[in-house]
């Protein structure tokens, strides 16, 4: 069984998902829609400050930039152009973040209508999220603040490639240019964070002995010649079908054998070196201020004030009424003996749901989703009140990023249509996929997921931009572990009862996620005691339940968000069912959880509790 961390994939805009803020909760550097011609003063003064905000954030983000379409007109030059990944860079981003929260605290917040006072708090819970977390001056972002600048899923080793690959353009010959100056960016960025690397290791923030073997892993893919090379050959492949020719290909094999490749050796001997010293302990309560750093980091993640000795009781609790409805269905398919976890591995080894480990095989998941994708499609009108006009789609994650790619993650749609919504699979043993697996992330990570919140936050008219496109785990996590269950409750499981085993046991491991989390990083578990736990809380695999482990290594706190969130949700709704009887209506209550974009949960909560005053 497939254990998954889904999330919006960091290689999406080819920087972290979080890095925006150093950390922070929220993708910060957006632009606000063009004010109404009737604001004035207070909220005058936010869209000023929205509009300047997003563009000091693409002039230090240009692959935010290239991501959203805006790399043009004034920003043309950001095309050539990537982050600037050194000390200097993480200085710049932390003074940006004060300056813009003091801009933000002047703003006369009573004088704001009650949506836009939702705008204020949210740009405002972002930056002083991210200012917690900046104070601790060493690590980086990955899906959220995390402790190392370079892991197995962090680095500009390993996103900028896909960058370039998927979201840098090729249709002109400028378009080419900006791609060859962009590889030599990329190797000032692998040496930028290499300085950082060996900073953080003089301060004795290393990673763990088995994440620096994965990067290691990685890296060592990664250093190929130039003609095998992705970078080149994705440019190569491009421009030729633009009738463009092969000299900014042949420029991109010349930069990367003259510098990227140096520069990947040098970031090779660093943490090479890093290893030679690295501990086996998972937890980051072992690093200098690491004690501080968890709680700033959960915080952060799940945009709520619950301690970790909090979250850790919440997950058991929310663990054992799961296990309790899981025994039952499982009973029903005739799994009546065994612990819960045992019954499910069994589950996961029936060969009825299983698909070939082959690329065939692979098709035929893919395919599958595909159609499980397009049949919820037509059952969602009758729960919405909106829906995204965007096309979505599912693929499988590719072959050459599988190895530290997440299980399962979503890539919301560019802003005005031209790519579609993906949710991406890792295939890369389909034993990790048993089909009744498949089902509930397809759900999760598309619709009524991931791909629903952002679609409709994307065609909301009246969400500045900067709402539409920041992003906060707890609400997006929670809102994608929601849809999960209004799958079940429309019927999607009424003919798929293994599918139902998936979908109660993706609930149970993220209600285990909060206990294992705070086990590693607050409580000093070992990497082997959670990957026990969820061996036998859940039936996972050893080496899946380990790619679970690595992931929440580098990313503290974020696997809490699932279920927090989710917990949230239901909470408003049958708050809302308690107090509005017959009147309760669930499009208009799905109306409401929506028509305010991504928030933290704390928000959430009030926002409910107006709606339902309201009736």
């Amino acid at each position: 069984m497939n254990r998954f961390l889904s999330d919006a994939d960091p290689r999406a805009s080819g920087v972290p998902r979080r890095a925006v803020l150093a950390g922070g909760a929220a993708v910060a550097g957006v632009a606000a829609l063009p004010a109404a011609a009737a604001a004035t003063g207070a909220e005058a003064a936010l869209d000023a400050a929205f509009d300047d905000f997003v563009q000091a954030q693409l002039r230090r983000s240009p692959e935010f930039a290239t991501n959203l379409g805006l790399d043009t007109g004034a920003n043309a030059d950001l095309r050539a152009r990537l982050s600037d990944q050194s000390l200097a860079g993480v200085a710049a981003a932390k003074a940006a973040t004060r300056d813009e929260l003091a801009r933000l605290k002047a703003i006369d917040r009573a004088a704001l209508s009650p949506e836009r006072r939702i705008d204020l708090d949210c740009a405002l819970y972002t930056r002083e999220s991210a200012a917690r977390t900046q104070a601790f001056d060493f690590g980086g972002s990955a899906y959220g603040p995390s402790p190392y600048v370079v892991s197995q899923q962090s680095g500009a080793y390993q996103s900028v490639p896909d960058f370039l690959d998927t979201k840098h353009r090729i249709e002109t010959a400028g378009d080419a240019d900006a791609y060859v100056r962009r590889v030599a960016a990329f190797a000032e960025q692998i040496d930028a964070q290499t300085g950082r690397m060996r900073r953080d290791a003089g301060a004795g923030v290393v990673p763990p002995d088995y994440i620096l073997d994965l990067a290691l892993a990685q890296m060592a893919k990664l250093r190929v010649p130039a003609g095998d090379a992705l970078v080149v050959q994705s440019l190569r492949r491009r421009a030729a079908a633009k009738g463009l020719g092969d000299t900014a290909a042949a420029q991109a094999a010349k930069l990367w054998e003259g510098q990227v490749l140096p520069a990947l050796d040098r970031q090779i001997a660093a943490a090479r070196a890093m290893r030679a010293v690295a501990t086996h302990d998972a937890g980051v309560w072992k690093l200098p201020q690491g004690a501080a750093f968890y709680p700033a980091a959960l915080q952060a993640n799940t945009t709520t004030a619950l301690s970790p000795e909090e979250v850790h009781r919440f997950g058991l609790d929310q663990a054992r009424a799961l296990d309790a409805r899981l025994d039952a269905e499982l009973r029903k398919l005739g799994y009546s003996k065994g612990p819960v976890g045992a019954r499910m591995a069994a589950l996961g080894r029936d060969p009825r749901y299983l698909y070939p480990n082959t690329d065939a095989g692979k098709v035929q998941a893919i395919a599958y989703c595909n159609d499980r994708l397009a049949a919820i499609r037509t059952r969602l009108p009758a729960v919405f009140e909106r829906m995204p006009t965007y096309a979505f789609e599912v693929r499988r994650v590719p072959p050459q990023t599988e190895a530290g790619a997440a299980g399962a993650f979503a890539q919301a749609p560019s802003l005005d249509g031209s790519r579609p919504g993906l949710v991406y699979f890792n295939l890369r043993d389909s034993a990790d996929w048993p089909k009744f697996a498949l089902a509930t992330t397809t759900y999760h990570e598309g619709l009524p997921g991931h791909q629903m919140d952002s679609g409709l936050a994307l065609t909301n008219t009246r969400l500045p931009l900067i709402r539409k496109l920041g992003g906060f785990s707890g609400f997006g996590e929670g809102w994608a572990l929601y849809a999960e269950q209004l799958a079940d409750e429309i019927g999607m499981y009424d003919d798929d009862p293994a599918g139902r085993c998936g979908y109660l046991v993706a609930q149970l491991f993220r209600a285990n996620r909060c206990v294992v989390d705070t086990g590693l990083h607050h409580y000093r578990w070992s990497r082997e005691k959670a990957v026990q736990y969820f061996i036998d809380a859940q039936g996972d695999t050893e080496g899946d339940a380990g790619r679970e482990i690595d992931r929440y290594t580098v990313n503290p706190g974020q696997a809490a968000s699932y279920k927090l969130g989710h917990a949230t949700f239901v909470a408003i709704r049958d708050k809302a069912k308690a107090r509005m009887g017959a009147r309760f209506d669930l499009k208009r209550y799905h109306g409401a959880m929506l028509a305010n974009g991504r928030v933290p949960l704390d928000v959430l909560r009030t926002i409910g509790d107006d709606w339902i005053a309201k009736g």
